[in-house]
């Protein structure tokens, strides 16, 4: 077994190589960015200058009453019409991409809007690839590089700080029928617009805010780490994410009207968004996955939960980074790599537990176990250039530490 491990980690690497000089060869582009408090009053002239008249709004049902009216009467104001679409789901799944697909081409939409965390924006994306790929399910295009076609006018309007939907090339969907959570990726789905305007996030509920935040720091984290075409831009992206989350997280959380913080924190996500996009997420993302579409696990939760286990089982191959990651963050200069990793992921821990994110989960059944390494595995090897691959084994050990 020890020599089939080695032989499938040494084929991973091998794919990590070639796959770091492909994507080197791909224009990669950031939204044009839209930011500050009240920015979300130049979407009218966003779509203008577009030359797009009829929006779809995508957005789940609290949003729909709590946030929308902001928008729609900007719209109505400047003689817009548009459509709302507010059937998304928490981890919004293929049959609400269709729905959304279908209610786009019934009302004659020319652009989206999404409106909301990433499960709007990433509903918003996929039914954008299925209007431009007719008689292809969500199924037949998740992977890398499945769509190769422009896609409708995107304006993504984050209401929380932590997905990065906004400027990332995916849509992560769980299948309708196998609950498997897998992700369309295509440089063709990254948002026209990126509209961050904080006020949208005041009063967010602490522990939306904590979670989102904690996947805003996993992006960041997981892309740092990354062994495949990770540049000076993507790390720098990366350190000033990892930077403003570790001095803002908790102000946001502790102060919903503090707008400096969630200002703060909606620029963190961005950041970490595009470094992930480029270089990649890694082993957090591909558990996470697996409780979002057997449980329905909100995915920051999930990433927040499972971040330490996973830094700590990778050992002595981050520790310069995640030392480096200390130094910046000013949770410890002195001591050696090693010290410095160590106290950085403790204080993840720490963050985790003054903000009631709990240090695992009590509903991982038995039987669910195997399916879980086995598409933890397949979504991460070959595709996430780690910094360690996991078999099958070490997957399986992961997930034992996260059950309760």
């Amino acid at each position: 077994m020890y020599i089939l491990d080695k032989l499938y980690i040494g084929a991973n690497r091998i794919y990590h190589g070639g796959f770091a000089l492909v994507k080197a060869l791909v224009h990669w582009r950031h939204p044009a960015l839209v930011a500050g408090p009240g920015s979300v009053g130049r979407i009218p002239f966003l779509l203008q200058s577009a030359g797009r008249k009829h929006p779809m709004i995508v957005t789940d049902p609290y949003l729909r009453q709590a946030l929308a009216p902001r928008l729609t009467d900007l719209l109505e104001q400047a003689g817009i019409e548009y459509t709302v679409f507010s059937d998304v789901q928490p981890n919004p799944t293929s049959a609400n991409c269709e729905a959304c697909r279908d209610a786009y081409r019934a009302a004659g939409c020319d652009c989206f809007i999404g409106l909301g965390g990433g499960a709007p924006m990433d509903t918003a994306k996929a039914a954008a690839c299925l209007l431009v790929r007719p008689g292809k399910t969500v199924a037949q295009l998740n992977g890398i590089l499945r769509v190769w076609k422009k896609l409708p006018v995107l304006i993504a309007v984050p209401t929380t700080a932590g997905t990065g939907s906004e400027t990332t090339i995916a849509a992560v969907i769980v299948d309708e029928k196998t609950r498997h959570k897998a992700a369309i990726m295509d440089p063709v789905l990254m948002p026209r617009y990126a509209v961050l305007d904080p006020e949208l996030t005041v009063g967010l509920p602490p522990a939306v805010t904590a979670s989102t935040g904690m996947d805003a720091l996993v992006h960041a984290l997981e892309a740092y780490f990354s062994r495949s075409n990770n540049t000076k831009e993507t790390k720098k992206l990366a350190e000033d994410a990892v930077c403003i989350i570790f001095r803002y997280l908790e102000r946001a959380w502790q102060d919903g009207s503090d707008i400096e913080a969630r200002e703060q924190m909606q620029l963190a996500a961005y950041k970490a968004g595009f470094a992930f996009s480029r270089v990649g997420v890694g082993n957090v993302h591909a558990i996470a996955h697996t409780l979002g579409g057997l449980y329905n696990t909100p995915h920051g939760l999930a990433n927040a939960v499972i971040l330490p286990y996973v830094l700590r089982d990778y050992g002595s191959v981050i520790h310069k980074r995640l030392g480096r990651l200390a130094e910046l963050t000013g949770v410890l200069s002195g001591g050696t790599d090693e010290d410095r990793a160590n106290a950085m992921i403790r204080q993840i821990e720490l963050m985790n537990e003054r903000m009631g994110i709990p240090k695992g989960f009590d509903f991982i059944r038995d039987e669910d176990v195997e399916q879980m390494i086995t598409w933890a595995m397949h979504e991460a090897n070959p595709v996430y250039p780690v910094p360690q691959v996991f078999t099958r084994e070490h997957f399986r050990q992961v997930i034992e530490q996260l059950r309760l």
